[in-house]
């Protein structure tokens, strides 16, 4: 199979805006295994960019190297015209963050306290005064917490700040993470499979959800192995197949591309008289019922957190 990359841009930023995170010959190897091999990605203020790929594909651990998790073994990171090190403090302080393709709550803590273990990297107070309880600790927890509480609101989980994470149903725990991410004042927010385990309605929420953050001028790059979600939220989509980008470009150049059924259903019959976007969508029903045999019913809301998904991106 081929693996040499098309590229395309049509995500309506202007023809001469500088992009605010760009990757350029992104390559992570684990001894002998190369998991990234010499991957370049582009993301432009204001657009949302997809991140697709079959199971070990190395999505994953691309965005580990995006986010300081891990230190590529080749290639640069910059943002925001800066070169990022591999440090993910410093990352966040710059003004990336993430979420995590398994929940990572702090489950015994509440919903505004996980929010704010978020913003601390936007406060200055030294251990002294926080020992103390000095009044800079108070003017900045008190701003702390009502960030915390205005940006639960935004996700739509007013009225929950009390709650304990681990009493959440599974979608508010997944919009619970992505209040925390924004709670870090990000330029450009990272979702590992923002949609894992949720049903139609809740999928479509986090939609709508995406979609608003994107509109308040954040970039935002998308896991996802949700095809008709990738591609109705995505101005841009890169497919990236054993470590390797295979294609990038809009979804309907992505989902026309006969690598990408190829790498996903492992079809090479180019003499198909199928089109190429039927066959992504009845890939995507069979998943979805796949997944439905095995969890709720569509609609159906769950009160404790579903079971995780192995992370087969590493």
């Amino acid at each position: 199979m081929s693996t040499a990359v098309t590229t395309s841009r049509s995500d309506g930023a202007p023809a001469n805006a500088a992009p605010i995170l760009s990757a350029r010959g992104v390559t992570m190897r684990f001894g002998g295994l190369t998991a990234v091999d010499d991957v370049d990605l582009d993301v432009y203020p204001g657009e949302i960019v997809g991140l697709i790929g079959p199971n070990g594909a190395g999505k994953t651990t691309f965005f580990n190297c995006l986010t300081g998790l891990y230190k590529p073994t080749e290639g640069q990171v910059t943002f925001d015209g800066a070169v990022l090190p591999p440090k993910p403090r410093r990352v966040v302080v710059a003004g990336m963050s993430r979420t995590f393709q398994n929940i990572r709550l702090f489950a015994n803590m509440t919903a505004a306290e996980n929010v704010m273990v978020g913003r601390y990297c936007r406060t200055s107070s030294g251990p002294l005064t926080s020992i103390l309880h000095g009044p800079k600790f108070r003017r900045e927890e008190a701003e702390t917490k009502a960030r915390a509480e205005e940006l639960l609101a935004y996700v739509g989980l007013a009225g929950y700040e009390e709650h304990l994470a681990r009493n959440l149903p599974y979608g508010h725990q997944r919009r619970l993470e992505i209040a925390r991410a924004l709670a870090t004042d990000p330029k450009l927010i990272l979702l590992d499979e923002p949609t894992a385990g949720m049903n139609p309605q809740e999928t479509q929420e986090a939609e709508d959800l995406i979609f608003k953050i994107r509109d308040s001028g954040l970039a935002v790059v998308v896991i996802e192995h949700d095809m008709r979600f990738i591609f109705q939220l995505c101005n841009r989509v890169l497919c990236l197949v054993r470590g390797k980008a295979l294609i990038e470009g809009t979804p309907g150049e992505v989902q026309s591309d006969p690598r990408v059924i190829e790498a996903y259903i492992g079809t090479g019959d180019e003499e198909s008289d199928e089109p190429v976007a039927d066959e992504i969508a009845r890939e995507v029903r069979t998943d979805e019922a796949d997944d439905f045999g095995d969890g709720p019913a569509p609609g159906a809301g769950s009160h404790a957190a579903r079971p995780d998904h192995q992370d087969g991106d590493r």
